[in-house]
């Protein structure tokens, strides 16, 4: 009997995981803009008499740089954080809703958002922040050769935090990483060469979603994956003897 009761209690808690319902945020981003104005504006006025008729010109010019904060959402790579997810069976997935230009709140509003209603039937939100993000090009040269290696190479770093819709509670927190590149050879023949931009982001994307399910899974679940690194090599020396006196 005990034993019946202990496997549905076990099932019971595998149900109420599986229905757990997390809508994931596209991360949240802010960069400064800076508009630069320049207008010119010209009035023409006429005299005239009886003899001849004269105008004059004048000319009004207008300058001005305008700097603000532009809010937004990088929608690029959250469908393979939201894939990984799915593949691990922790969750099920929930759509909410995008934030836009003409959005009231702040896009780091997480609190104010979950009020407003924005991840209706969501239990939690997974919100995430873009922390740095670094495009890089580079050109090597390969040693006796006249060939070079031209790199094209994007990081991308979010913070990520598990909120809990009803209580605000942060269940899980972590920092992840995607990384991806593209290299190609050139030489003096070649005229142009154009790095392929979709294949970085495809591997940034798949890279960052995998390292945000295994964070969720160490952290909720306690699983750590093997890791295919060799032990660190153990002192081979003796072990030291007790010290003796020699006659």
């Amino acid at each position: 009997m005990r034993g019946w009761i202990g496997i549905i209690g076990l099932m019971c808690a595998f149900g109420a995981q599986a229905a757990t319902r997390v809508a994931v945020t596209d991360m949240a981003f802010e960069q400064q803009v800076e508009q630069y104005i320049h207008t010119v504006s010209a009035q023409t006025s006429f005299q005239a008499n009886a003899y001849s008729a004269s105008g004059a010109a004048s000319y009004n010019e207008y300058e001005a740089r305008n700097t603000y904060i532009e809010q937004g959402e990088l929608r690029k790579f959250s469908g393979d954080i939201k894939g990984e997810i799915l593949k691990s069976g922790m969750f099920q997935l929930v759509q909410g809703t995008p934030y836009t230009a003409n959005a009231k709140e702040d896009v780091y509003d997480v609190i104010k958002r979950i009020k407003n209603g924005n991840f209706k039937g969501a239990d939690y939100v997974l919100f995430g922040t873009v922390s740095d993000i670094d495009f890089r090009q580079d050109v090597n040269e390969i040693a006796d050769t006249n060939t070079h290696s031209a790199v094209l190479g994007l990081t991308l770093v979010g913070d990520f935090s598990l909120i809990n819709t009803r209580t605000f509670e942060i269940t899980s927190a972590f920092t992840a990483m995607g990384e991806g590149q593209d290299a190609k050879l050139v030489n003096g023949n070649d005229v142009r060469v154009t790095p392929n931009r979709g294949r970085v982001v495809k591997q940034v994307s798949k890279s960052i979603g995998m390292d945000v399910a295994r964070q969720l899974r160490e952290q909720l679940r306690g699983e750590v994956e093997y890791s295919q690194e060799p032990p660190p090599p153990r002192n081979q020396m003796p072990r030291d003897e007790a010290p003796r006196i020699l006659r």
